[in-house]
């Protein structure tokens, strides 16, 4: 039920390979992820965690180096928007395609014909590589082919020259499609043989592929504003060939890691031993979740195509969504992968009391540990827009940033919790439920950002898109929640209003602390890059004392748990 254009490279399950991209995805699937390996390397889980936990930290630092290479090297506006957008046709053909059905369907097939089949389930996975890459190599085609089509649906309103740039780059970036989803196979089958590191690892290449391309570009073009127009055949051959380079990089770094495993590539065009039948019904609902937030992420791609020239588009929401998507994948996804095997796990035996008894825990530990996040976002928003992007050709470009993150800073904890809920019907486990809770969601997401584009101006048209992803996430969770108590009993609402009141009252003071903190430091952080260091340090700093001190004083039980364990650490 996510909204957004950026998916972190890492929130996926152990066993599902992560978005192949490691900055710039779309969202269509939910973003899950849980520390429970293969049967086979059961006994190593805590190496293979290690394993994930620092390939994610590293690949979470190289995404984000990447987007602010971007940034200042093609500005904020109108080219990085068509960058935006020309990027997001391919990654959205490739989640339509295969996206989410991998997330449900393919990997616990994989795993399954692992244990069964005689061969480990080799042939089974041969045949499915086969018929992926000639399915996906058919979309290719298609699209490359539909590419002025696509560009006309995605990037109507802005001129022929924008238009123009959009279609020129998306022949370059539709290859992606085909070597997103060559490299989330080969990871599926990696993943279901115990090899992690790989798949990790690899999307960090990605990266500094693409690192290296904007250094080149700033090198030889300079880090300054051009108009779509003004983009020549070596730019945008060097930005589009550069960003195809790092994910062919990515897929063939994978293919060493196969051998070493023991799977031979071998095709095969018995297809009907696919059982097809099969995997078309258990990702049929997947395909419905995924089909409904496409449609979600059309209009809103779209509308963020409709701003005026110094608005923020497609590329300050899509920065934004990133700096959302961090905390929520550095804190929530922690959380939840620690608590989300136990759900599991309660599901599984009919311990219902127990998964209400998990769920609300895992609700409420998260809303209290991202709380002085969102307040952060929300009183430092200026100062951190101007440290994080004000640089090369986006200088200057911070007062239309913060007033996304602003709103960005509402929607945090609701879509986290709207998270932690999916996975509880996942846990059931049930892919229909969350499918049919996602057509509403999503269409109230729809009509509240169609609203902001009809009654505001342009130039809040990202805010107005935020905002409709926050109310959305608001409503998937009370939904979720009023749907998942007739399965599994009370699932403790009463402790988790408890939490919320005493969580809400730390971050309001918290919240005053840090404005006063702001308004004592003298000028503005817009004006002055090292004050903008100065006011994020330092109103961090009292942000986070105050709403810790806060949150023991009123007893908090999450956030002293989360002490208890640091001091247990530290002790040790």
């Amino acid at each position: 039920m996510a909204g957004g254009l950026y998916r972190s490279a890492n929130a996926m399950p152990d066993g599902v390979p992560p978005p192949q991209d490691g900055a710039t995805l779309i969202s269509t699937a939910p973003i899950i992820e849980s520390t429970t390996p293969p049967p086979e390397t059961a006994g190593s889980a805590a190496g293979n965690s290690a394993i994930m936990a620092i390939g994610s930290l590293v690949s979470r630092g190289t995404g984000f180096l990447r987007t602010l290479m971007l940034t200042a090297a093609l500005g904020a506006f109108a080219v990085n928007d068509a960058y935006t957008t020309a990027l997001f046709i391919p990654q959205m053909v490739y989640e339509f395609l295969l996206g989410g059905i991998l997330t449900s369907v393919v990997v616990p097939v994989l795993v399954r014909r692992r244990r069964v089949d005689a061969d480990g389930g080799q042939a089974y996975a041969q045949r499915l590589l086969t018929l992926a890459v000639l399915a996906l190599g058919v979309a290719l085609v298609l699209a490359l082919a539909a590419a002025p089509v696509l560009t006309s649906i995605y990037a109507g309103g802005r001129g022929d020259d924008y238009q123009g740039l959009v279609t020129k780059l998306s022949y370059l970036l539709l290859p992606i499609i085909f070597f997103s989803g060559l490299s989330a196979l080969v990871a599926a089958v990696l993943n279901t043989r115990g090899h992690f590191a790989a798949p990790m690892w690899t999307p960090i290449l990605n990266n500094l592929v693409i690192i290296a391309a904007c250094a080149l570009y700033i090198a030889i073009y300079g880090a300054r504003i051009v108009d779509p127009g003004q983009m020549s055949p070596g730019r945008i051959l060097l930005l589009g060939g550069g960003t195809l380079l790092g994910i062919v990089v990515q897929a063939v770094g994978l293919l060493p890691a196969l051998r070493k495993v023991g799977f031979r590539w071998r095709w095969r065009f018995d297809f009907r031993a696919l059982g097809l039948r099969e995997l078309g019904r258990l990702g049929g609902w997947m395909f419905c979740y995924v089909a409904v937030n496409s449609i979600g992420l059309v209009v809103l791609i779209n509308l963020l195509n409709q701003v005026d020239r110094e608005s923020a588009g497609p590329a300050i929401y899509n920065n934004v969504f990133l700096l959302l998507m961090m905390a929520h994948g550095i804190i929530a996804v922690s959380i939840i992968t620690a608590l989300l095997p136990r759900m599991s796990a309660a599901a599984a035996d009919g311990r219902f009391g127990d998964m209400a008894g998990d769920l609300s825990r895992t609700v409420r530990t998260v809303t209290a540990v991202l709380a002085p996040i969102a307040v952060c976002y929300a009183v430092l928003a200026e100062p951190i827009a101007v440290s994080l992007f004000d640089y090369g050709a986006a200088r200057g470009d911070a007062g239309a940033i913060s007033p996304v993150l602003l709103v960005a800073a509402l929607a945090l904890i609701p879509f986290a919790v709207s998270q932690v809920f999916t996975f509880a019907f996942w846990a059931l486990p049930d892919t229909r439920m969350p499918a049919l809770i996602n057509i509403p969601v999503v269409l109230l997401r729809i009509l509240v950002q169609v609203l902001v584009f009809v009654a505001f101006s342009t130039s809040v048209l990202a805010s107005g898109m935020m905002a409709g992803n926050a109310v959305s996430y608001v409503a998937a969770a009370l939904i979720s929640a009023w749907l998942l108590r007739p399965r599994i009993g009370p699932i403790g609402l009463r402790a988790m209003l408890n939490t919320f009141g005493r969580v809400i009252v730390a971050a309001l003071g918290a919240t005053l602390v840090g404005l006063l903190v702001v308004w004592l430091l003298p000028g503005q952080a817009i004006e002055n890059r090292w004050l903008g260091f100065l006011e994020v340090a330092m109103g961090g700093t009292a942000i986070g004392a105050t709403y810790m001190g806060l949150a023991l004083l009123l007893r908090v039980e999450e956030i002293s748990a989360v002490v208890g364990m640091v001091r247990r650490r530290l002790g040790r």
